[in-house]
């Protein structure tokens, strides 16, 4: 069984900003990302992970971040 928890974030002042900064910085990689994939015409994660999974790193992302937005162009369509 799945259970769903809908949660409202409330952040302070600070806690929002750092918030929308690390967003816009996932966003814009991700964004990347699915450029390079298109690019190489990459058909499996596992190959674009080679191509992006370095620079993600440098540019300051997790490890568990970076293999999310590795991930995110072959999840596009799934739900």
């Amino acid at each position: 069984m799945k259970i769903v928890v809908q949660v409202k974030l409330m952040p302070e002042a600070e806690q929002a900003a750092a918030l929308r900064s690390t967003l816009r910085t996932v966003n814009d990689l991700a964004c990347w990302v699915s450029r390079v994939a298109f690019a190489r015409g990459v058909p499996r994660e596992y190959e674009l992970r080679k191509h992006t999974y370095a620079h993600l790193k440098a540019e300051g992302l997790g490890a568990q971040a970076a293999q999310h937005v590795i991930a995110r162009p072959f999840r596009a369509g799934s739900s």
